[in-house]
């Protein structure tokens, strides 16, 4: 296997794999991205505390926190790290229940998401300067509906939501 790098940035980056498979030369894009956290909070009335966050080129959407991992970071202190980052709450317990993959096709990213619970308010939000968002909270079967109606389109938000209410036998 042969790995040209097309391209480097702050987030992710483009290579070129030229490798044999069953004895057939292929050639692959693939997105080398570091990995993210994503984090299904809860606070202390059990509302699932969401961030409204610009996302070009769709614009506003609702979504669990989440945040890239840095170089050598390990998921669970990007979980921690994100949550207090985005919504100014600080859990003192991250539990992870699910690992995916979003694009296998073409893309190294995996996403972790871990499940928090009785968190504290401590702070307000300490974004980076192009993060645009504001914090929702929803209750959770209402959630579900609006995964059900389409009207959710985050697929780590709908992975984590569903994965957890199927694990809580919650629908």
């Amino acid at each position: 296997m042969r790995k040209k790098t097309i391209y480097e940035g702050r987030i992710l980056g483009l290579s070129l794999y030229d490798l044999t498979v069953n004895g057939r030369k292929i050639k692959r894009e693939v997105i080398e991205h570091r990995g993210a956290a994503a984090i299904l909070a809860f606070d202390e009335k059990g509302k699932v505390i969401l961030v409204k966050q610009h996302r070009f080129p769709h614009g506003y959407i609702l979504e669990i926190p989440a945040g890239t991992l840095e170089k050598g970071e390990k998921p669970i202190k990007c979980a921690f790290r994100e949550i207090q980052e985005e919504t100014g709450y600080k859990a003192t317990k991250m539990t992870h229940f699910l690992t995916y993959y979003p694009s296998v096709g073409y893309n190294r990213e995996a996403i972790h998401c871990f499940v928090a619970k009785n968190l504290k308010k401590v702070s307000g939000q300490a974004l980076d300067e192009d993060e645009i968002m504001s914090v929702v909270k929803i209750d959770l079967k209402k959630l579900i509906s609006m995964i059900k109606a389409g009207k959710i389109i985050d697929s780590k938000t709908i992975c984590a939501v569903l994965t957890y209410a199927a694990k809580n036998k919650l629908y």
